[in-house]
């Protein structure tokens, strides 16, 4: 019998774990791992934070050394991405021309990152989310002076903070009235403005930004109400959008992001998808989610492949997250969406330096929390998320019962 071909499309995280679970689950047949870039796969989250500081070079941060891949059989194509995508013929056709035929095909295509409506070509002004945008990034460097990130999302504010560590003026623009207005509650949000202003950085919200001044290198940010800027260097942390043409051009159902079931499968039962690029069912939440995590992308491709494999698996992980700014580490489990309550264990404010955690209840039900230097809280949080445990709050900001008193 004729073994089976299956193309990974997206050298990431998600493509990576999931073409290494094939083997591990016993795929016999080819595998193929197609990405855009030509560099060996490798860690997105050090992008905003080690490797833009020079903490870390490229080859610290590789997923797995390219002997993982030859050592499972793992045909990488790199640099060379799929234009073209027959899911009837079950072809895919490269840039370089080659075209390729699979029985199975996961999508782990990922998501790019919005660019700003205006000024977007001008020298000086970047996005993060490749290694070219860090090393882009990194030569402005040399002489930038001034910088403006626009957007007061993780990504935005752990580039202030590496900015800033490094001498750079450094000014954050938000439209909205708080950073991470959309991911967490007021009381994270005042800590970590604070902390940023502690630091250097001018955090200015609810402000717009309506244009980019410069020739060919920006100059200025412009701003409703006539704020002007001087900027030697724009960095552009908006959102990203999910990669979802080549889902397209295979007539797969699309609702931000390529949908797919608690099995990782498509509106096509020959095509997967995992990762920033796929919209899941949550039995956890009862609705859609579309998450944009490390944590994700690995364990929703893992189930992807078991189920590639025919061993009957389904995703409902308890999302995570984390970001690092300065010295201090921000850790958050579950979702925040729709809570009715917050409760507050330890000192908000942080004078103390011990840390604190925010717990979200809707009604009595524990549904996400947001904790700085309380790993142990962290760890409770997790398991209480995953059990939709409800319980009296108060025995959460109780500092002299341990964390691991309130899985009792």
């Amino acid at each position: 019998m004729e073994k089976k071909h299956c193309i990974v499309v997206g050298a990431s995280h998600a493509g990576t774990s999931l073409a290494l679970q094939l083997r591990r689950e016993g795929w016999d047949g080819a595998i193929t791992l197609i990405g855009d870039e030509a560099e060996l796969p490798y860690h997105r989250p050090p992008l905003s934070k080690e490797f833009l500081a020079g903490v870390k070079e490229l080859d610290n941060i590789r997923l797995r050394p390219e002997k993982v891949f030859v050592d499972n059989a793992i045909d990488l194509l790199l640099g060379s991405p799929i234009v073209d995508l027959d899911s009837e013929a079950k072809t895919v056709l490269l840039a370089d021309g080659k075209k390729l035929g699979y029985d199975k095909l996961a999508l782990c295509t990922g998501a790019s990152a919005i660019p700003l409506p205006m000024g977007s070509l001008l020298a000086g002004v970047h996005t993060i989310r490749s290694v070219a945008d860090i090393v882009a990034i990194k030569k402005r460097l040399a002489s930038a002076k001034t910088a403006v990130i626009i957007g007061g999302g993780y990504i935005g504010l752990e580039a202030a903070a590496v900015l800033a560590k490094l001498g750079v003026d450094v000014t954050v623009l938000e439209m909205q009235s708080r950073v991470l207005a959309r991911v967490t509650s007021s009381v994270m949000s005042e800590y970590m403005e604070s902390l940023h202003r502690q630091q250097g950085v001018k955090v200015l919200t609810s402000t717009k930004v309506i244009s980019l001044e410069g020739d060919e290198s920006v100059a200025a940010v412009l701003c409703e109400g006539g704020l002007r800027l001087p900027a030697d260097m724009v960095i552009v942390g908006i959102g990203v959008r999910p990669n979802v043409d080549l889902a397209l051009k295979a007539n797969l159902a699309i609702d931000n992001g390529i949908v797919v079931d608690e099995r990782g499968q498509t509106s096509n039962s020959d095509i997967f998808a995992a990762g920033d690029c796929s919209n899941h069912p949550s039995a956890l939440y009862g609705k859609q989610l579309r998450l944009e995590s490390v944590q994700n992308a690995n364990d929703q491709s893992r189930v992807a492949a078991a189920n590639l494999c025919g061993v009957d698996k389904t995703y409902d992980a308890v999302p995570w997250f984390w970001s690092d700014q300065y010295d201090v580490k921000l850790q958050m489990v579950g979702l925040s969406d729709g809570f009715d309550k917050v409760a507050i264990r330890g000192d908000a404010t942080n004078e103390a330096g011990a840390g604190f955690a925010l717990f979200y209840f809707k009604g009595k039900r524990l549904i996400a929390a947001d904790c700085i230097s309380r790993p142990k809280e962290f760890m409770a949080a997790k398991q209480l998320v995953m059990r939709k445990a409800e319980l009296n709050s108060e025995l959460l900001t109780d500092e002299s019962v341990e964390p691991a008193a309130f899985l009792a």
